[in-house]
This record gives C-alpha cells, sequence and structure tokens, in this order.
C-alpha cells in the first residue's frame, strides 16, 4: 500500500541487438526492454566516457496537462515506451496515465497518431499506464492490413482493448468490438476499486493480466485472479486463482478455514499488480503476487496464505503451476512481491544459469532456478518478533536468502542512529526512535506505535531492477527512510471515516476486522527523516558471488527546500520507479523527488551525468538506436503520492551530431 510522502523535508536545504544503423531492429519491444524484464539495452554509442555530453535531443508532450488539468493531480507517470518493429510500423508507442495510446517518430518526436479507449475516470485512485504490449500473429504478412500486428492496453476501468499497431485503429476481431471487460458486473464493480497498474504480457498466443486491488481497505476484497485470453479472439484460455476456493485446492492447508468458511469468503487481494515476465522458450509466464487482504492484521486469515507474496511460475498455455517460492508467510506489512521478477543467465560458479531474480520491499533479494524454483544461493527460514494481537497467527519464521546480504539495516539504535539537522532536531529524533517499538526486520505492528523500516513503500518498488549480463551485475534502487505503523481498535458504533489523510499520517478503516491502521513517516521537527542518510540509495550486487559491489545515494534534498538551494545535497531521497542499464557501462535513472535524470558509472556507482528535469519522473527509461544514433527516451510527469506537481512529458536524449 503506497503511502503519500507530503513535503516532509520541507524545512531542510533483450531484445536489444541494435548493431544495424540503418535498420530498426527489435530493441527495446517490452516494458522493460524484453520479455523477461532485464531492463537492459545492447547500446554502447553513449559510454561512461561521452555521457557527460548527453543533450535533449527532442521532448514531446501528450497534451494531457492542459486538457485533462483537473485530474492530472491523481495522476501517476509510470509509462516505459516500446519501439515497435519496422513491419509493425516503427513507432515508438506508449500510454498516458489516462491509457491513451500515442505513437511517435522515433527519430524526431513528431505524433504519428493516437487513440482513445475513454476510460472511466470515477474514483480517487491514481490513473497510471506502465506499458502497451505488442503481439504479433503467427502468419502475419509485411502486407498485413487487419490487425495481424496489434497493440494490447490494459486500461485503468479494467478492459484490455487491441489496437492495430500500424494505423491505431480497433481490432474488431478482438472480444467485443476489440475489446474486452476484465469484470463480472453482476458480482459487483467499482471501476475504482480493483484496476489495471501494469500491462498484460503475451506468452505464445496467449495474453496474461493481472490486476491492482485495495488491499488494506477491507477483509474481503476482491481476489486477485490470473487471466489469459487468446491474443487474436479475446477467448478466456485459462485463470490462476491465488486463494483457495475449495478443499482440493493445492494450498487449501495454508488457508485452514474460518468458522466453516473457505477463505474466498473472509479474504481477498494476493493480485499481480507488478509487472509479470515470461519465458517464451520454456513456455512459462511469472506472477509477483500480493499481500492477502487485509495486509496490516491476518487474525480473520490464519495459515502462511499461499499462494500470496509469492513468485508463482506458471504454464503459459494452460496456467498449470510449476513451481512457486513464498517471499513472506502470513504478510502482517504490505510486504508484497513488488517488481516484475528478472529473467537472465547468471554465470555463478563458473557455469552460466537460467534464473529468476525477484526484488523486495523487505531489501532482500530472491533468486531461484528458473526451471525448478530452487533458491540458487541458499535460503532458510528464521525466527522473527511474534505478533501480541489477539486473534493473531503471526508466522514463527520468515524466508532469508543466505546471499545477497540484507541491502537495508534495519537495527537501528536510537541514541547513535538518530539524524537532525540540529542539535535540538537530533534529540527529538534519538526521543521518537526510542518511543517505537522495534525489534528488527518483520516487527508485528500493535496497539503500540511501532518502527516500519523498511515500510511499505519499500525497500524496492515496482522500478524493479537492471541487469547488466556481460559484468554480471545487478542495479537495485532501495527506500531507506523510516514510517511508524500503529494498530487500534475499531468503535463499532462509530468506526467514523474509512480513509483519512492529513498531512504524512493516514488512518485507514480495515472493514471486517477488530482494527484501523495509523501509519505516518517517522521525521524531525526539521522535517528530515529521523534516520541518517541516504534515505535512497542505489545498490549494484555480483550476482556470481551475490556480493555487493557498491553502494551510492540516490537523489538530492535540494529542491525539497523552502528556499533556492544553487548546490545539490546528495542524501538521497525516497524514490518510485527504475534503472536501466547498457552496454555502454552506464545505469540510468530517474525515480527521485529531485527532478533529476542521472547516470551512474555501472562499475563503481559514481554519478557521471545529471540532466534537470521539468517535472519529477518516476518511470524506467529505455534506450534504441536508429539511423547510427542512440536515444535515451524517459517520461516525466510526477506522481500523485509525492504531492511535488505533474506533467506530461516524453523526453529523448543523445549525444550531440
Amino acid at each position: 500500500m503506497y503511502r503519500y510522502w507530503k513535503s516532509s523535508l520541507t524545512a531542510l536545504t533483450l531484445f536489444a541487438c541494435a548493431h544495424s544503423s540503418s535498420t530498426q531492429a527489435e530493441q527495446w519491444l517490452h516494458y522493460r526492454a524484453n520479455e523477461g524484464a532485464s531492463a537492459f539495452a545492447d547500446l554502447r554509442q553513449i559510454n561512461s566516457s561521452n555521457v557527460k555530453n548527453l543533450a535533449l535531443a527532442w521532448q514531446f508532450r501528450t497534451g494531457d496537462s492542459e486538457h485533462m488539468a483537473e485530474h492530472m493531480s491523481r495522476t501517476s507517470t509510470q509509462v516505459t515506451p516500446i519501439l515497435l518493429p519496422k513491419a509493425a510500423g516503427g513507432h515508438l508507442a506508449f500510454c498516458t496515465p489516462f491509457n491513451r495510446v500515442i505513437a511517435l517518430d522515433p527519430k524526431t518526436g513528431h505524433e504519428r497518431w493516437s487513440f482513445d479507449p475513454k476510460v472511466n475516470l470515477s474514483g480517487t485512485r491514481p490513473m497510471r499506464c506502465r506499458a502497451v504490449s505488442y503481439w504479433q500473429h503467427p502468419e502475419a504478412s509485411e502486407q498485413d492490413k487487419h490487425c495481424g500486428r496489434r497493440l494490447y492496453v490494459a486500461t485503468h476501468d479494467r478492459r484490455i482493448v487491441a489496437i492495430d499497431a500500424k494505423q491505431g485503429q480497433r481490432c474488431k476481431s478482438f472480444g467485443d468490438n476489440g475489446e474486452i471487460a476484465l469484470y463480472n458486473k453482476a458480482l459487483g464493480y467499482q471501476p475504482d476499486y480493483v484496476n489495471n497498474s501494469s500491462a498484460a504480457v503475451v506468452v505464445g498466443n496467449n495474453i496474461v493480466v493481472g490486476s491492482a486491488i485495495i488491499d488494506f481497505a477491507e477483509s474481503h476484497a476482491p481476489q486477485g485472479t490470473v487471466v489469459a485470453f487468446d491474443a487474436f479472439t479475446g477467448e478466456q484460455r485459462w485463470s490462476f486463482d491465488p486463494i483457495p476456493k475449495h478443499n482440493d485446492h493445492p494450498m487449501a492447508k495454508d488457508w485452514p478455514r474460518v468458522k466453516g468458511k473457505t477463505p474466498q469468503h473472509f479474504a481477498g487481494g494476493a493480485n499481480a499488480w507488478a509487472p509479470l515476465s515470461v519465458d517464451s522458450e520454456r513456455d512459462l509466464v511469472f506472477i509477483p503476487t500480493s499481500s492477502p487482504s487485509p495486509d496490516f492484521y491476518g487474525g480473520m486469515r490464519p495459515g502462511d496464505n499461499r499462494y500470496a507474496n509469492s513468485v508463482v511460475a506458471l504454464k503459459g498455455s494452460t496456467g498449470e503451476v510449476v513451481w512457486h517460492q513464498q517471499i513472506v508467510h502470513h504478510d502482517l506489512w504490505d510486504y508484497d512481491a513488488p517488481a516484475a521478477p528478472v529473467l537472465v543467465d547468471i554465470e555463478k560458479d563458473g557455469k552460466q544459469r537460467a534464473v529468476v531474480i525477484q526484488v523486495t520491499k523487505q531489501g532482500l533479494v530472491f533468486t531461484f532456478d528458473r526451471e525448478t524454483g530452487e533458491p540458487v544461493f541458499g535460503q532458510e527460514e528464521r525466527p522473527v518478533p511474534q505478533s501480541k494481537m489477539a486473534g493473531e497467527y503471526s508466522s514463527p519464521t520468515q524466508p532469508f536468502p543466505l546471499k545477497p546480504r540484507p541491502l537495508i539495516d534495519v537495527n537501528l539504535d536510537p541514541k547513535n542512529d538518530a539524524f537532525g539537522m540540529l542539535w535540538f532536531d537530533r534529540k527529538a529524533c534519538e526521543k521518537r526512535l526510542a518511543s517505537l517499538h522495534s525489534e528488527g526486520l518483520f516487527t508485528p505492528l500493535s496497539e503500540q506505535r511501532t518502527l516500519m523500516l523498511p515500510g511499505s513503500l519499500g525497500g524496492a518498488n515496482w522500478g524493479g531492477a537492471s541487469f547488466w549480463p556481460r559484468r554480471n551485475l545487478l542495479f537495485v534502487n532501495l527506500n531507506t527512510a523510516p514510517f511508524e505503523g500503529q494498530l487500534k481498535p475499531i468503535d463499532p458504533s462509530n468506526p467514523g471515516d474509512h480513509i483519512v489523510a492529513h498531512g504524512s499520517e493516514m488512518k485507514v478503516t480495515m472493514k471486517d476486522s477488530p482494527y484501523m491502521v495509523i501509519t505516518d513517516t517517522v521525521t524531525s521537527p526539521l522535517g528530515a527523516p529521523c534516520t541518517k542518510p541516504p534515505w535512497g540509495k542505489m545498490v549494484a550486487i555480483d550476482m556470481g558471488s551475490g556480493d555487493v559491489r557498491w553502494e551510492s545515494p540516490l537523489g538530492s534534498i535540494h529542491d525539497m527546500a523552502p528556499f533556492p538551494v544553487p548546490f545539490d545535497i546528495n542524501w538521497g531521497t525516497p524514490n518510485l520507479g527504475g534503472s536501466m542499464t547498457t552496454a555502454g557501462g552506464l545505469t540510468f535513472i530517474a525515480a527521485t523527488m529531485d527532478k533529476r535524470f542521472r547516470a551512474y558509472d555501472s562499475l563503481s556507482g559514481k554519478v557521471l551525468w545529471t540532466a534537470k528535469l521539468p517535472v519529477d519522473a518516476t518511470a524506467v527509461p529505455m534506450s534504441y538506436e536508429l539511423d547510427g544514433k542512440q536515444y535515451v527516451i524517459l517520461a516525466a510527469g510526477g506522481h500523485k503520492m509525492f504531492n511535488r506537481g505533474t506533467g506530461d512529458y516524453i523526453l529523448a536524449y543523445a549525444l550531440p551530431d
């Protein structure tokens, strides 16, 4: 569950074979470069020696800031464009937060066409769209004019719409006039309660889609069913239910009955809101599942609650479970699997090994064998703090990989680890940290104010990780600032408003449970996080040894000051978004609360280039080469959670001619 970061620092100063200069190869055909989500561009023109010369080549504005101004405050621009093959028009294609699909000339940024599915804008949840998806019919010809090459957009109001990739028109042979509904009106439908946040993925001739569900608002939330449809006709092929509906479900033993009822009657969620990943060669689709509902109190859902908080490998053709690994048992912290599983081949012990890498909100990195799910670096169950709440069923242990080490230090000593700008500021933080209950990672919430480190923002989040195959390096951005949480009994006669936000504090009445949850940032009187910086960082991991190669702060707090500061203060900031790595030895990332776009030296962690942005950018960058020139593309549009302004920019950077 996302939390607002309400300017709490106000007082502080591969499909990447792009070696031809005349052809447009399939360089970035998926949301994160390739279907395995590695976010790697095999391009070397821009490198560590010349990146300092990188400059804006063109920019495009979608027009949303002008035409959708009244709705922009609830948008979150998270889109990464994809580059289509020439046979599909050769467009740079992307979606706006309102699910409008736009095709640009990738060389100039000029608009070629746009398509508006006209989504239902009711509700209050952030509008977002991370990517469009591409599919080509096996028999599509070069002259095909009948939707043999398609784009799919999964909309905020729970539809999948198929569009001809060349012309931007509906593919009427798909579903009902080019679209299928992902909801059942007979069961009740709230377009703002369940929506789509990540793109559908294509495996074979099936298109697979998850869902985004409010998992903290009530016990009996909708169930997070993953569904596959025929990519040509829209006919449903299979579905995967993460929560048991009957006693012969493989995971029924992990969801004991409550008052004789199966869990579908008292729990929900376990959905896949984060991006999915695909291994077409093995006919596998990898599902990162989220928390069961409600996510901060589990008295109504005893057991480990598998397949929630898991990586689940399914057969793409049938939906059959091949293997699964749970990364959090009986989640009480909203530690859902937040990012696309990264499918890469790593070199370990002198051999190439196909793996699945899952970054997590808790700052752990799990690595599994892609075919069997076996932990590659070993894994163990470690004892964790136990809940003292009546009726709770906290797990006695939680899974930890033996390597890499935890990327966030969660063991705080208030006296030595408190931070403040001035002596009184630090003293206030020392007192506040000392007042919070904490037994380390996986401390359950209680009626006592409890330290949440990491908070539900992460650690890692949906931006995920990028990978450099030649150097065997994984790059991940993390949040390290502290939060606090507390459970309070609900007065049945006067439950109060359901969700109340006041500054950075949020109160949520978890319906059909005994408690409301209250969360807040842990900041000093001057607005700084009460722990030492960095409050956001980049980490590089050697996936051969499992060792951390380097850590660097991510972000400057200068832009949050109440007055202009002419220099960067690189203490890191809360961040949402992700990185892209190139064969030129660079890792590009925006994601921060400082209107900056950065390029890190992938080997050393040194920042080699920084560009000022018109607004914050919380999207994963992408790159391609066209007619001998490499471009780096970034969407900049702000994020509702950060409350720092919005925009509608697509920015392209290149080296000067």
